[in-house]
């Protein structure tokens, strides 16, 4: 078994039901500053991995099942990300785990815009494990956007998986865009600004709760590309 198939292995191994590899060269057009040797100089492999987000919680009038989905899963992640890294310095390897969501340094207060210290999305689609859809979700063929993402960094030159060629946007698609309820999609980007105060509530007793989740659910590739779609 080769490097790239035991780190792999390891990874599948420690529960996580996508992974993918991309070499650090890839990342040569993203912003000075939030690059993977940005954060480990030493980095020659990035190593993206997911799980899967129960489906359902979607399509409720009541958000606080899929703000519960959320808080749960990232957490979920972030130990996955510290098993994964155990397993792989176990092998040999120096690593560098990257948060699933939660804590980034970048601030812009008067936008409300932060940034995380490495783009998961991003990272992602250099991994091959999925494309990223005008609502800025990276969807993957069998769960489409109901996946969330970890990463580690390491040192070590693995092989890169190819990157996605299916296409999860219809050329003739704007649900997203034409249905978020602040207009905070352009099919580009999306405004963080317009996007926070209607996605993130909280409430008088002081619990946040994701009230939309519009550009998730109406996407038609939501739960995979539609020849992999199982029923809501």
């Amino acid at each position: 078994m080769t490097e790239t198939q035991n780190s792999k292995s390891l990874v599948f191994q420690a529960g996580a039901d996508l992974c993918g590899i991309t070499p650090v060269d890839r990342f040569a057009d993203a912003p000075p500053g939030f690059r993977p040797t940005d954060i480990f100089p030493d980095c020659k492999s990035v190593i993206v991995f997911a799980r899967r987000l129960p489906v359902h919680s979607l399509f409720i009038d009541n958000c606080v099942p899929y703000t519960h989905v959320n808080d749960v899963i990232t957490h979920e992640v972030d130990l996955l990300t510290i098993d994964i890294a155990r397993r792989l310095e176990d092998s040999g390897m120096r690593v560098v785990i990257i948060p699933s969501d939660d804590p980034y340094l970048y601030w812009e207060p008067d936008r409300q815009y932060g940034r995380a210290i490495l783009s998961l999305r991003h990272a992602g689609y250099l991994a091959g494990l999925g494309v990223l859809g005008d609502n800025t979700l990276l969807i993957n063929d069998t769960y489409g956007n109901m996946i969330q993402l970890g990463a580690v960094l390491v040192d070590r030159s693995l092989d890169g998986d190819p990157l996605a060629e299916y296409d999860a946007c219809p050329a003739d698609c704007s649900l997203c865009i034409d249905a978020c309820p602040v207009g905070a999609l352009d099919g580009f980007t999306v405004n963080q600004q317009l996007c926070r105060p209607k996605s993130n509530f909280v409430t008088p007793k002081g619990y946040p709760l994701k009230t939309c989740s519009v550009c998730r659910s109406i996407c038609p590739q939501y739960n995979g590309l539609i020849r992999h779609r199982t029923p809501k």
